[in-house]
């Protein structure tokens, strides 16, 4: 069969890239159509993925919108040259491109806040794929999978360093091998979904910075590639981005204003704290999962941020703590690749993919906000 994925984000390739080798290893033909954004075809070309470029945009709302038009006659091109069997995407692109060539489309969804893109979506697509924890119906052929999306490539049968050890990607970020280190990743807030969210203020950038300092080395990954380093006792993350998770999983703490990283350093054993105003009662189902095992942390408030990092960076076993949880959680979570190698082979159909169910035949999770554990850190089982 023949396959068109769509990676528009650097978190797409990551979420498709085993899949893709799994697939060519069967026999199939892959094209993965990528959208220079960040550093998404920097991922595409490290992992050696058959890739076209449908087009560019930077991390900015507008950037996006001015080339809409440009972008889906790119990726239309191209599908029907490879004219596909299936298509794979995250949005709006893989769907319509899917109705205009009528192939068959299976999204895979993993937040709730963007509705105006699942609404002009989902109706074209074959199947929607969505974790557990997501909590909104999207439509009769919404499947749900027991993990994230971020299990397709940091569960343990798929994660594999690309550094090769702690002790490589330590020499690589200049830290000793006992030198504690913490990640403070920066989002762009350009996306469409980003209307109206913000996150660190550039004044509490520089306050979290010099508290984290007082603790550990900081390492700054800043999405929009603007923050001001002068005077600040930090130094931007300058490793290649395929790199990021080797740094995370080393790390001490991460405290972001962003959403996938967050969820990648909980799947890693990482502490993490997220602050940023998608933070509260409609917040997305997967971070309030992470927070109830006492992975993560979501925080609206900077003060609670700052009281929260101080209190981790100075307890004693935490790392122990953290892996015994992440262990917990991942015990009965899927392999998410292997899902999307089954509903690839069976032509988009997910009825006879064992770790599939119903939308409507899972347990709803609770509609309410649940509130960060109660202790800063949980003792140690």
């Amino acid at each position: 069969m023949r396959y068109l994925i769509f990676a528009n984000t650097p978190a797409h390739v990551h979420c498709y890239r085993n899949a893709v080798s799994d697939l060519e290893s069967l026999g199939h033909d892959v094209l993965v159509l990528a959208r220079d954004y960040g550093c998404t075809v920097a991922l595409a070309e490290w992992y050696d993925l058959p890739y076209e470029v449908y087009g560019a945009c930077e991390t900015s709302k507008w950037s996006l919108l001015a080339n809409l038009p440009a972008h889906y006659a790119r990726a239309l091109s191209v599908a029907r040259r490879f004219d596909p069997d299936l298509i794979f995407g995250m949005g709006a692109y893989a769907a319509h491109t899917g109705a205009l060539t009528r192939t068959p489309v299976v999204l895979l969804i993993d937040s709730e806040v963007t509705g105006l893109d699942h609404a002009i979506s989902t109706p074209f697509a074959r199947t929607v794929l969505t974790p557990d924890t997501f909590q909104t119906r999207l439509c009769d052929d919404h499947y749900v999978f027991p993990g994230l999306k971020e299990c397709a490539y940091l569960h343990p049968d798929e994660f594999a360093r690309q550094s090769g050890d702690d002790a490589s990607i330590r020499d690589r970020l200049g830290v000793d091998r006992d030198e504690p280190y913490v990640v403070v990743r920066l989002n762009a807030f350009g996306s469409h979904h980003d209307v109206g969210k913000g996150g660190f203020t550039p004044d509490r950038r520089r306050e979290l910075i010099e508290t984290l300092d007082a603790h550990a080395t900081v390492l700054v990954s800043d999405e929009g590639g603007d923050m001001d380093y002068d005077g600040l006792p930090a130094r931007p993350f300058s490793l290649h981005p395929a790199l990021v998770h080797d740094a995370l999983a080393g790390a001490d703490l991460l405290v972001a204003d962003t959403q996938t990283m967050v969820t990648e350093a909980a799947l890693l054993g990482t502490p993490a704290i997220r602050s940023n105003s998608f933070v509260g009662a409609d917040d997305m189902g997967n971070f309030r999962a992470l927070e109830r095992n006492g992975m993560i942390y979501n925080e609206a408030a900077f003060e609670a941020v700052l009281e929260r990092a101080t209190t981790l960076l100075s307890a004693d076993g935490t790392d122990a703590t953290w892996r015994r949880r992440r262990d917990a959680f991942l015990a009965d979570r899927c392999n998410l690749t292997r899902v999307i190698v089954a509903v690839a082979t069976a032509a988009g159909d997910p009825d006879g993919v064992d770790a599939l169910d119903r939308f409507d035949r899972r347990d709803a999770p609770t509609s309410t906000a649940e509130p960060a554990p109660a202790e800063p850190l949980p003792q140690n089982e």
